[in-house]
């Protein structure tokens, strides 16, 4: 009589399965499917703006100015006769710079501050809230512009400032996964076979709260978008003729009634760009954070 033997599953094929899962349970989410697509279309867009961009978007052309959406120009011209697509496309690039710049600045600060915090608490703990509090007791956007006039206005100076601004949140976000892992059962395995601090914050507790954190990300790179649009609009960012996409709303106000355009479709890719980094971080929220989904 034979038996049939069982294999055993490795952790590396039972991690891969488990990725596996979560990509199906990510494409079934139509929501953050459509969101994922638009975020890669406008990250490709800003990558290979000049590729993309039919005219340079700062060449003036005085024969063409506010010349309607036509074949031509698909998105029209503004009041220097410069296209408004190739405007856009090169906007984006300033949007995506800013996006992910400040996030990676925010978490380059943020995440050891909220290990600190959460895993050795008392001073530690109370210097890091307190400071927390303080910054989170003036608005986003508010602390970003404050900052953003005190460092001077230049697109650098504009995502350090919301670069800055965002470090609370992922503070916060840092903290309270290092509160909850620290007391789960392998890390304190981990401590009782001797690993020190070092081992037990960056190879049990950091790797775990990597989902939370790329929910984060998602969560902070439309942020900083309508952060570094905001910052150009008010003329604290970039400077023109350089294009961005709140350089070119400031300068529709003028030609609002004559050609709305100009400010129609920078909106809208301001709102398209936003919506669908939001979209896209709710659908990895649901995956990779069950206990915080909202279905």
């Amino acid at each position: 009589m034979t038996t049939a033997t069982t294999v055993p599953t490795t952790p590396r094929k039972a991690s891969i399965r488990k990725s596996g899962g979560k990509l199906r349970a990510l494409r079934r989410n139509r929501l953050a499917l459509t969101g994922g697509i638009i975020a890669a279309v406008f990250v490709l867009a800003a990558l290979f703006a000049p590729l993309v961009a039919p005219y340079d978007p700062s060449q003036p052309d005085f024969g063409n100015v506010l010349a309607e959406p036509g074949a031509a120009h698909w998105l029209g011209t503004d009041d220097l006769g410069r296209d408004q697509l190739s405007r856009i496309v090169h906007g984006a690039r300033a949007s995506m710079q800013v996006g992910l710049v400040a996030v990676v600045l925010a978490f380059l600060v943020g995440v050891p501050l909220g290990l600190l915090a959460g895993y050795y608490g008392r001073f530690a703990d109370t210097a890091v809230s307190r400071l927390t509090d303080t910054m989170l007791a003036f608005p986003f956007l508010v602390l970003a512009v404050g900052l953003a006039a005190i460092l001077g206005p230049s697109l650098t100076n504009a995502t350090i400032a919301i670069g800055i601004s965002q470090i609370p949140a992922v503070i916060r976000i840092t903290r309270a996964e290092t509160l909850r892992l620290k007391h789960v059962d392998y890390v304190a395995a981990a401590v009782a076979n001797g690993g020190g601090d070092g081992t037990v914050l960056f190879r049990h507790i950091l790797p775990n709260a990597t989902s939370a954190l790329i929910v984060q990300a998602t969560v902070g790179i439309p942020a900083a978008i309508i952060g570094e649009a905001l910052l150009s609009f008010l003329g604290l960012g970039v400077q023109p003729p350089d294009p961005s996409l709140g350089v070119m709303l400031s300068g529709a106000q003028s030609f609002l009634a004559p050609a709305p355009w100009l400010a129609v479709f920078p909106g809208l890719a301001i709102v398209a760009a936003t919506l669908a980094f939001n979209l896209l971080g709710d659908g990895l929220r649901d995956v990779l954070d069950p206990r915080g989904a909202t279905r």
